[in-house]
């Protein structure tokens, strides 16, 4: 939707998710879009490097997230929610869900 915008669609990628989830590192993202993770790697450094993103060690990963600092971050966020809003409703739902620990044993679903 936006890669006529951004450049490319791995770097809409990127943002959507980081705008859903917050913060995220190289290999989710690009597990959660089943794309190649070079390229996903390439966008995040692009965006990092243009002082969009931020990173910081988590152990030995990389988590990124959006700058705060960053002066036009309010219109690159509303941007970014009115797209997400043409996503289909399904993808939505699985970017909005975050579980970050597995579900405890016997638990019923």
């Amino acid at each position: 939707m936006l890669k006529n915008i951004l450049g490319s669609v791995n770097s809409e990628r990127v943002l959507i998710y980081l705008l859903a989830r917050n913060q995220g590192y190289a290999r989710e993202i690009a597990r959660f879009f089943e794309t190649n993770l070079y390229s996903i790697q390439k966008q995040l450094e692009k965006l990092e490097g243009g002082g969009i993103l931020i990173s910081h060690s988590v152990g030995r990963t990389l988590a990124y997230s959006f700058n705060p600092a960053y002066p036009f971050l309010p219109e690159v966020k509303k941007l970014l929610e009115k797209a997400l809003l043409f996503y289909p409703q399904d993808e939505r739902e699985r970017l909005m869900l975050n579980r970050r620990r597995p579900r405890r044993h016997n638990k019923p679903l």
